[in-house]
């Protein structure tokens, strides 16, 4: 049986990912999928990238407390559940899928006014506000394995993790760094700030360069669309005389070799990019971005820290950064046992369960429904 669903996946790449990886999931079963993605840059370029799914551009934009982007934020809400209401009764899916941000809530709410059933999927430890407001309504919500579901139905609950994209598979070492331009046989690595980029990171990566340069390390840094860095690639002479490169580049289309290529990665710590490590089997120092909203970041660090998948470095301390790279780099022990523990991580596929669960809920509701009486002569 072949089913409908529409997934509201879009804001950020940690949004949009796992939301692609669902629908590729989905689609290989037969289904069909429409993704509701938001009207920004990081959305469009993405989508690009899969011709076989089918994406909806949806107003609004993202909560703020200031009071005109507030205002502003209340209005395009309004504006997103006419939208999602138009869209629903055009599309009628069978289920409507929400992975947080703001393309979630108003798409969840028309659902719920028009019948049709709602799950959301929350990736970060501390659940966000898309999640809490519109949990009530849902007729499923995934949580990250030991999130409790709060004020959430036990009933509703299911606990998973990122769905990842399927085309996030290690290459072999030699031949991502060959494919990127680097030197096959150099210590890599890679810093990313999520798909907005983080300055902070940045700077740091660009103030460090002429000592990874001396000890042979060389690094892609991936800036994010206003990163503050210049893109291209730079040499600077090593201790041996030979040439170290370090590129920087503001956006990736290819994790799967860029993470194949690193031997290390710092980064920020939302869900989307802790579940490509994971799956990918990268060892990573982690910088929370003190930001985030109710320090979700923190809380994803910390948790993946205990798991032994990682190092935390808080952000005032970004000085201590560089020595912890170097030592981390050079400790082949430390970076197997990293690597080790990242591989027993990567069990189970979320996509995968998702998609079960989804099509189970589906069948029992059928079941469960009254069939009309039988009429006889």
């Amino acid at each position: 049986m072949s089913l409908r669903f529409l997934l509201a996946c879009g804001g950020t790449g940690g949004h949009l990912s796992p939301g692609i990886a669902l629908a590729e999931t989905l689609t290989a079963r037969g289904h069909h999928c429409t993704l509701l993605i938001s009207s920004k840059q990081i959305d469009a370029r993405l989508g690009k990238k899969y011709d076989g799914l089918e994406f909806v551009r949806m107003p609004g934009t993202g909560f703020s407390l200031h009071p005109v982007r507030l205002a502003r934020f209340v209005s395009s809400q309004a504006n997103a559940i006419r939208f999602s209401t138009q869209l629903l009764r055009r599309l009628k899916p069978d289920f409507v899928i929400g992975f947080g941000g703001f393309t979630t809530a108003a798409v969840a709410y028309a659902a719920r006014a028009l019948g049709v059933p709602v799950a959301l999927h929350e990736a970060n430890r501390v659940p966000g506000r898309a999640i809490r407001f519109a949990g009530a309504i849902a007729r499923r919500v995934y949580l990250p394995p030991g999130v409790r579901p709060g004020r959430l139905r036990a009933s509703v609950v299911r606990h998973c993790g990122l769905p990842v994209r399927r085309e996030l598979v290690r290459l072999p070492r030699a031949r991502a760094r060959a494919a990127l331009g680097l030197n096959p046989e150099m210590k890599t690595l890679v810093v990313l700030g999520g798909s907005q980029g983080a300055r902070p990171l940045n700077d740091w990566a660009k103030a460090a360069l002429p000592q990874f340069a001396q000890d042979g390390i060389q690094v892609v840094c991936v800036t994010g669309p206003q990163g503050g860095a210049a893109a291209g690639s730079i040499e600077h002479p090593g201790r041996d005389g030979r040439p170290v490169r370090t590129m920087f580049i503001p956006f990736c289309d290819d994790m799967a070799t860029l993470l194949s290529a690193a031997d290390l990665v710092v980064s920020r710590s939302g869900a989307g990019t802790i579940a490509e490590l994971i799956r990918m089997h990268v060892p990573a120092i982690l910088v929370p971005f003190p930001q985030a909203a109710d320090n979700h970041q923190e809380a994803n660090a910390r948790f993946f820290e205990k798991q032994g998948g990682c190092f935390v470095v808080m952000q005032p301390y970004l000085a201590d950064l560089t020595r912890e790279v170097r030592e981390v780099l050079f400790n082949d022990w430390l970076l197997s046992q990293f690597r080790h523990n990242l591989h027993r991580l990567d069990r189970d596929d979320p996509a995968e369960f998702i998609a079960d669960d989804l099509t189970r809920e589906l069948r029992e509701r059928d079941a469960s429904a009254p069939r009309p009486r039988e009429v006889h002569a």
